[in-house]
């Protein structure tokens, strides 16, 4: 099974770390955010990495090399970043069969095995991982509407009206069908393609769709103050 990380944006979020370092490179407890993606990827049973690269590639290319712990990485390149939906579509045409997929600036100490043992078991096309957050975080990131039972019914990116309160926490576990869907997303109002309104389209299409609620933490690296945030929470009783 491959396991898809994003690692192709600037950071610009994360200045003065990423002035002259890809953010995948910016070190977190001592390690660099894509070690971090890796490890919890390879605790699914991964057996290729495959890595969306773009601001400063060469550099993550330079620092881990073809593999990672004797698992095989190969790079994908976005050279322009527009979006989530276009940089999995990139790397579509290189992954094989069921994948899971991970923002590159997410630390997860959180139940990722129950997304995918979720996704089998159900037969779905796409399961996300979620959590219930509050109205004014939802309206700042991709929210999931569901029938109550996990089912996902509908999804949005950065409402301005959240129609609920559960949003994706950046682990995903996907079919090939996805990648079709990438394909067919269009620029939203920002001007980028994504990844909700490609799942979206999936359940447009009749595809099933399944969420997991969190347990444990995911935390998104955005700015300086998250590193020191993350490194907090992995110093908590239990965290590693």
């Amino acid at each position: 099974m491959d396991g898809v990380v994003l690692a192709a944006g600037e950071g610009t979020r994360m200045r003065p770390l990423t002035a002259d370092t890809p953010k995948g490179l910016v070190e977190v407890a001592g390690q660099p955010l894509l070690t971090h993606c890796f490890e919890t990827l390879l605790g699914v049973g991964v057996d290729r990495l495959v890595v969306v690269v773009g601001y400063r590639g060469d550099d993550i290319v330079a620092h881990y090399g073809d593999q990672y712990r004797d698992t095989p990485i190969a790079y994908v390149r976005q050279d322009e970043q527009l979006g989530l939906a276009h940089a999995l579509e990139q790397a579509s045409s290189t992954v094989d069969g069921t994948f899971v997929m991970l923002n590159g600036d997410n630390v997860c100490r959180a139940n990722v095995g129950d997304a995918l043992d979720r996704h089998h078991s159900s037969d779905a096309s796409a399961t996300l991982l979620v959590e219930d957050v509050s109205r004014a975080e939802a309206r700042s990131t991709g929210v999931v509407t569901t029938d109550g039972a996990g089912r996902v019914t509908g999804l949005v990116e950065k409402p301005a009206d959240p129609p609920s309160t559960l949003v994706t926490r950046g682990f995903f576990a996907f079919e090939p069908a996805i990648g079709h869907a990438c394909a067919l997303t269009r620029p939203s109002e920002r001007g980028e393609y994504e990844l909700p309104d490609a799942i979206d389209l999936l359940l447009s299409a009749g595809h099933r769709v399944e969420a997991v609620e969190l347990e444990g933490w995911c935390h998104n690296v955005n700015e300086p103050a998250d590193v020191d945030a993350v490194e907090r929470r992995l110093g908590e009783r239990g965290a590693r």
